[in-house]
């Protein structure tokens, strides 16, 4: 998946809200384990709603289609504390252009989101050699801007939509993905 145009960019790091930077954190480090593997990555949702994760994959025909899907499975996570979305892609960097895992998310009701990634190159057996530390590329779209704070929407609403009966990629003892 190629990359998208993130805008700004900083100096420094400015702070990220720590359930957003386990998130992002988390993607990432489950894509390159699969790329590590061998595995395809394919364009990934992650929810963080109370302490569990809920995972989504996004495959579409085009770029334009992963991303509105992913777009649109956020935007409806009414009561969900954070989100990042990762994909396989590339960066424009000083050193020319790289390929990346990249992985976008934000909070509900900031304006704007953020963008880290794992940077990669691969060797002549065609394997991923990842860089040691993920780096932080700027700014990026946030899929969460148009809603409220979690701890605003009713437990029953957010029980009903995502806690009964709801099923995730990596659990614990009680089916659920804690963070």
């Amino acid at each position: 998946m190629p990359d998208r145009r993130l805008e700004k960019t900083y100096d420094e790091v400015p702070q990220i809200p720590e359930i957003l930077e386990k998130v992002l954190v988390y993607v990432l480090e489950e894509a390159r384990e699969k790329m590590e593997q061998g595995e395809v990555v394919v364009p990934t949702s992650a929810l963080v709603v109370k302490d569990n994760l809920f995972l989504e994959t996004h495959p579409g025909d085009t770029v334009d289609a992963c991303f509105e899907d992913a777009r649109h499975t956020v935007a409806r996570a009414r009561g969900a504390n954070a989100y990042a979305f990762c994909y396989d892609g590339y960066i424009d960097t000083d050193d020319g252009m790289k390929d990346a895992l990249i992985a976008e998310g934000g909070v509900p009701g900031e304006p704007v989101g953020y963008a880290v990634c794992y940077l990669y190159e691969l060797d002549k057996a065609n394997c991923p050699l990842f860089e040691e530390e993920i780096a932080f590329i700027g700014d990026a779209p946030n899929f969460m801007e148009g809603l409220k704070a979690a701890e605003e929407y009713a437990d029953e609403e957010i029980e009903s939509r995502y806690l009964e009966g709801a099923e995730v990629d990596a659990e614990d003892d009680n089916g659920e993905e804690n963070l």
